[in-house]
């Protein structure tokens, strides 16, 4: 696959650049490296004196960005999660790590891949499609209380209890498999005149859920997010952008963690648990993109930017 096929427009580019506060000769760890915009712009803003690594769950994804990044030296890429990171680049220690949580473009608009409600199509959604159920698998076999917890958990979703009662009725006639079936089980559980009211599509904040779910996406991310932290170097910074207020959530807990571990009672006189800041959180965050970047790209509107520096 091409750099070019593999449309995704990085979000937040100019912000996370600044952010990462990046050092000549530096070492620099890309966590969902995806078509590799970001990655590109560290490499173009160093002018390549700089150590890249990079990681993606998605193997189109990593192909697209290994030859976005072949001419430029000292870039080294691996699949794999994020999550992983610590024993895929073991002993190593970065000057900055970037995450960018968000789904593709590329992905969002491969309708074989699942993620759309816009086309009808295989209902997959793995993000990387050599591992785990797909999002078929987990809607024919999930019961209906944990379906309606992800799609509260995940997305808000006020009618999560109705979707999955309906999810489990039409799966009992006949297997979810394509897209247009989750839909479809959204537009049987929210009555049209709610339907009409909402600004958006009706299925997109179950889609949101279930992939999320698919994925486990949101349930290693604190411990991630540590483990990443201690690979920083002194001074290293973290930089994540999230898409949702699931993910800004964790981000931000994980984030204030990091400068107050004290566990002591609030009210305890003096700490004694011996626990000490690791982090400083630079001062101007969270970023979100200006107007100039929404009318360039409507789909970077959700995106929040947060930065930690290891003490």
């Amino acid at each position: 696959m091409s750099p070019d096929s593999f449309h995704h427009v990085p979000v937040l580019l100019e912000e996370t650049i600044t952010a990462l506060a990046l050092q000549p000769g530096g070492s620099y760890l890309d966590g969902t490296v995806g078509g590799g915009g970001h990655s590109a712009a560290i490499l173009e803003a160093l002018k390549g004196d700089c150590s890249l690594y990079a990681l993606d769950r998605d193997e189109e994804a990593l192909a697209a960005a290994g030859q976005r990044l072949a001419p430029w030296p000292r870039v080294t890429l691996r699949h794999g999660n994020f999550h992983d990171a610590a024993g895929i680049y073991p002993n190593q220690q970065f000057d900055g790590i970037l995450l960018d949580l968000g789904v593709s473009s590329h992905q969002l608009d491969q309708a074989a891949r699942g993620f759309s409600y816009h086309e009808e199509a295989p209902l997959d959604m793995r993000m990387d499609r050599g591992q785990g159920m797909t999002a078929a698998d987990w809607l024919n076999t999930a019961s209906e209380k944990t379906i309606a917890q992800a799609l509260y958990d995940y997305a808000d979703e006020r009618w999560a209890a109705r979707i999955a009662k309906i999810i489990l009725e039409m799966r009992a006639a006949q297997p979810f498999q394509t897209t247009l079936d989750l839909v479809r089980a959204v537009d049987r559980a929210i009555p049209k005149a709610v339907r009409r009211r909402d600004e958006g599509h009706p299925a997109r904040r179950a889609f949101q859920a279930v992939r999320i779910a698919v994925n486990d996406e949101i349930a290693p991310l604190k411990q991630a997010l540590t483990d990443l932290f201690m690979m920083l170097k002194p001074g290293g910074r973290l930089c994540v952008i999230s898409f949702h207020s699931i993910e800004d959530r964790a981000v931000k807990q994980a984030f204030l963690k990091m400068k107050n571990p004290c566990t002591c009672p609030v009210d305890a006189p003096v700490c004694v648990c011996g626990k000490t800041p690791l982090a400083t959180l630079p001062k101007g965050f969270p970023k979100a993109p200006d107007a100039a970047e929404l009318a360039r790209n409507p789909r970077a509107r959700s995106a929040k930017l947060r930065c930690a520096e290891r003490i």
